[in-house]
């Protein structure tokens, strides 16, 4: 593994600041042009879709605390309705934290030093929410040419254990080794096994303390790729806990706020992974819009990948 970089200078190297210009607010998500959207949509032979979110229930992965699984209640069930011809009908509401379950973070999720992505004032996110870099900003979709790197596959496990780093050679091991290029514009999918972890412990308080993921030393790599969204079956997309003693989530700070990446987080690869294995195809169209929540710093998505 490559020696941990600091994050500050890290982030300076590989910040996107300014690079679609000043009032920017999407980052990465500008490199999904028309272009790579149609070219990724004559990746799609079969005619499969594959669902990579989780169920929105009481059985996820969330222990309590900060964040809670979904709460769904019943305001109309029908039942003491008495209306013209026997017609009956249902509604019902949720109560849930944005992140509770597959979820993108918005580049308002994180800042550091008093500036969000693009030099955005930090203190722009409120009680209100984000002024700046919310997830509506993003509700154009998010959709492309979808890649999705097994590395638990590859190290032949049923998943990574928690604090296991990837790192950028790695990743481009597991690249070759199944036979993919890995291109600009791409939404990088990696698979730790954690999803996996979860469906058979069905331990939250496990799921959460810890996790594989990618170490900081990965930012670099996302950059010279030219990545434009990165997603995991793990919470946080990084190993936890981190590389640095003292610190926490600065891949994080990096992507978002230096590099303007959107993450992915708590996706489900168990059955796409079975399917890209069975026949080496490892890209696919990926479609994943976020909710548009105004000032939202993040949402639950159901992304599709169609192959």
């Amino acid at each position: 593994m490559p020696e941990v970089p600091d994050m500050r200078e890290l982030g300076r190297e590989v910040s996107n600041w300014g690079r679609w210009g000043s009032e920017d607010e999407r980052g990465t998500t500008n490199l999904l042009t028309p272009e790579r959207v149609a070219a990724a949509a004559g990746l799609v032979r079969t005619g499969e879709v594959f669902t990579l979110g989780i169920p929105l229930d009481g059985d996820g992965p969330q222990p309590g605390g900060l964040r809670i699984n979904p709460i769904r209640l019943m305001s109309e069930n029908g039942q003491e309705q008495v209306l013209p011809g026997g017609f009956k009908w249902a509604d019902d509401f949720v109560f849930m934290p944005l992140q509770a379950g597959s979820q993108y973070d918005s580049l308002a999720h994180v800042h550091y030093d008093d500036h969000l992505y693009n030099g955005h004032p930090g203190d722009g996110v409120t009680v209100k929410g984000a002024d700046k870099c919310g997830i509506h900003t993003q509700a154009g979709g998010i959709a492309g040419r979808g890649v999705l790197l097994d590395i638990a596959r590859a190290r032949g496990v049923d998943w990574l254990e928690a604090g296991a780093a990837i790192g950028p050679d790695e990743l481009d091991e597991v690249a070759a080794a199944q036979g993919v290029q890995i291109g600009a514009g791409d939404i990088l999918l990696f698979r730790t096994g954690w999803r996996k972890k979860f469906l058979t412990e069905r331990d939250p308080n496990s799921f959460m303390a810890g996790e594989p993921g990618l170490s900081l030393s990965c930012a670099k790599w996302l950059r010279e790729k030219d990545i434009a969204v990165v997603g995991s079956d793990n919470w946080a997309v990084e190993v936890m806990p981190g590389e640095h003693p003292g610190a926490a989530f600065e891949l994080h700070m990096v992507l978002i706020r230096d590099m303007g990446v959107t993450l992915a987080e708590m996706l489900d690869f168990e059955d796409l992974s079975q399917a890209c294995a069975a026949d080496g195809r490892w890209d696919f169209l990926y479609a994943g819009p976020p909710l548009r929540f105004t000032r939202g710093v993040g949402s639950p998505i159901n992304p599709m990948a169609i192959r």
